[in-house]
């Protein structure tokens, strides 16, 4: 049986030709992969919060069960998530000024991204 022509690598602008899966030739695969790594696949939330997070965490949200901004628009929504107002990126703090608890719909509008289908 005649094997599959190989296709361009998916890689802009590259001229290999592969016959991968993946659709990326040698050069770019491991380039690629680490790229899905870092930024497709997210973060370990334990690497970037620490384990002291779970507790403030856990002790924000069981004195603010309802969203916060949900009870600003009249609804009652319980929260399921604890927002950073400033990211720890930005310089933000884990100080509870700096917190706000949040239903999952909230905080996917904050973000602006959309649920996963």
């Amino acid at each position: 049986m005649p094997t599959k022509p190989k296709r361009p690598c998916r890689y802009g602008g590259c001229p290999n030709l592969t016959d991968s899966k993946t659709g990326y030739c040698e050069e770019h695969r491991s380039l690629m992969q680490r790229h899905y790594e870092h930024f497709a696949r997210g973060y370990n939330q334990h690497e970037r919060y620490g384990g002291s997070w779970k507790k403030i965490r856990d002790r924000y949200i069981s004195a603010h069960p309802l969203c916060e901004m949900c009870l600003g628009l009249g609804r009652a929504t319980v929260a399921t998530l604890v927002h950073h107002v400033k990211p720890l990126s930005d310089g933000g703090t884990n100080d509870e000024s700096n917190l706000k608890s949040l239903c999952v719909s909230c905080h996917e509008k904050i973000h602006k991204r959309k649920k996963p289908s």
